[in-house]
């Protein structure tokens, strides 16, 4: 394993400055560093989701979702590092096809709510969302691996599915938006 952190503050970046994976020294309003540190905030707020009570598969699978995350701070943190790949969006699709596959079809909108863990859910998903924005607009302007977009889209769309199974596991039951709450 590489340096362990003994000391905690530097003072390197006292400047505005901070310091990526291969020791470059960039902007702490980066693109880059907007993206990796928004995909360390959605994996924050995973911890989040599972410091809520979530059925066990769910937990399982979420942490090893933290994980992965963490990989991919990793090569967004380092230019051209290669962490993520095409196994681990296929893993998620899989999860996804099968959590989606129990739920009834959507025919509206849902708010975010339905419980606790639901609620901290959906959160996660749009941080989530927030952090594959950015790493699109870094990819404008720097290399970034097509893995690491497909992975946060599909993340998003796993963590929507979640927090409607977990709305339903808390029986709290889906929150639906309603359209037409101002006619009448």
């Amino acid at each position: 394993m590489g340096n362990r952190l003994s000391k905690i503050y530097t003072r390197t970046g006292d400047d505005g400055s901070t310091g990526l994976g291969d020791g470059t020294r960039v902007a702490k309003d980066s693109l880059r560093v907007e993206a990796y540190g928004t995909v360390d905030e959605a994996n924050s707020c995973i911890g989040l989701v599972l410091a809520s009570d979530v059925p066990e598969d769910i937990r399982t699978l979420l942490t090893a979702v933290q994980h992965q995350m963490f990989d991919l701070g990793g090569e967004l943190c380092i230019p051209g590092h290669a962490a993520i790949d095409d196994d681990d969006v296929e893993r998620l699709e899989q999860h996804l096809d099968r959590y989606n596959d129990d739920l009834p079809p959507l025919k509206d909108f849902i708010l975010p709510g339905g419980g606790e863990a639901a609620a901290r859910c959906h959160i996660a998903r749009t941080v989530v969302r927030r952090a594959e924005r950015e790493t699109v607009a870094l990819s404008r302007v720097e290399a970034v691996r097509p893995q690491a977009i497909r992975y946060l889209n599909r993340l998003s769309d796993l963590l929507f599915v979640l927090s409607r199974v977990l709305a339903r596991a808390s029986g709290h039951g889906e929150v639906l938006w309603n359209h037409e709450r101002r006619r009448g």
